[in-house]
């Protein structure tokens, strides 16, 4: 590959500059300001018991709300739901703070068509093999894009099934009030059961930005470690790893090999051991009614993705 990424042009759209800089400073500077401020205030006194969580419950609804909604439902349609459910995991999504579910499907769907390869928005693999160009592919595949990329997915090409739901476009012009309440909601919380202003600013913090750079970097990890680290038990164009403690934090993202294998799958975690929260998740939607014409592992299709790899022992059927 060439020194400097070049994606695809077709299904993509000019960045402005200013744009670009917005982007270096929400999604990049931001997030390790908070990360940093975070470990100083650990340091220093930890994190109290209410913070925490108003963190871990801001963290999972975050998490559930990027790998069910917005991944597994709008980008590969994995399931069908009644619109209140559809609409519930959206606005979940939108929590993480990842933009407006639109852009995020477009910019998705862009990676698995040229996964890895040119035209892939977020690749490692964009600056080489060697040494130092995976590590700078790293950097790009875990932020850097957000800034270096001078192209954009082009909703109208990725997503034009979500742009002509009026549900959905409503959504999306909600998404700045939807990014207030991601602070808003945690700060309000934590000042209603501490009673005090200082309960508020400390939720703020803690569930809030701290959530916020937290959530960014675990996600990403899955377009960045994922694609560079770990195993991969099922053969696929692309470099597609699974990852355990990527898909511990992600609630069953880093497995992502089977998930390019066959992207449509409700369920990633397929094999013997690969625990998958948000598959779970989805299965209890299914039970309730809530959920339907999910699309569950084929048994065939597992055991001749499987027979297509090198025999390993340890890759068993879940």
């Amino acid at each position: 590959m060439s020194d400097t990424p070049e994606p695809d042009v077709r299904g993509t759209l000019p960045v402005s500059h200013a744009r670009r800089h917005a982007y270096l400073l929400v999604l990049v500077v931001l997030p390790l300001l908070a990360l940093g401020a975070a470990v100083c205030a650990a340091w220093g006194r930890g994190v109290g018991p209410r913070d925490l969580m108003i963190f871990l419950v801001m963290y999972t609804v975050s998490i559930f709300g990027i790998s069910v909604g917005y991944h597994r439902l709008l980008t590969h349609r994995s399931f069908k739901c009644a619109r209140p459910v559809r609409a519930a995991l959206a606005v979940a999504g939108g929590l993480a703070l990842q933009g407006p579910v639109t852009l995020w499907v477009a910019e998705h769907r862009r990676h698995h068509k040229y996964s890895d390869g040119p035209g892939d928005p977020h690749s490692p693999w964009a600056y080489g093999e060697s040494g130092l160009g995976l590590l700078r592919g790293l950097l790009h595949a875990q932020a850097g894009w957000f800034y270096t990329a001078r192209r954009r997915s082009s909703r109208a090409h990725w997503a034009p099934d979500l742009l002509a739901d009026p549900g959905i476009r409503r959504l999306d012009a909600a998404y700045p009030l939807v990014a207030a309440a991601s602070f808003l909601l945690p700060a309000a919380l934590g000042g209603v059961l501490s009673q005090s202003w200082a309960g508020f600013w400390s939720a703020l913090f803690w569930g809030g930005l701290v959530r916020y750079a937290v959530v960014h970097h675990v996600t990403w990890s899955v377009n960045s470690l994922a694609h560079s680290f770990g195993d991969r038990p099922f053969t696929t164009r692309d470099r597609s790893t699974d990852l355990r403690w990527v898909a511990l934090l992600t609630f069953g993202e880093g497995w992502h090999n089977w998930h390019h294998a066959e992207p449509t799958c409700a369920r990633h975690g397929v094999l013997k051991g690969h625990h998958d929260p948000s598959a779970v998740l989805i299965r209890a939607l299914e039970r309730l009614g809530w959920a339907r014409d999910v699309r569950w592992p084929d048994p065939a299709r597992l055991a001749a993705r499987l027979a297509d790899t090198p025999a390993d022992p340890s890759a068993k059927a879940a």
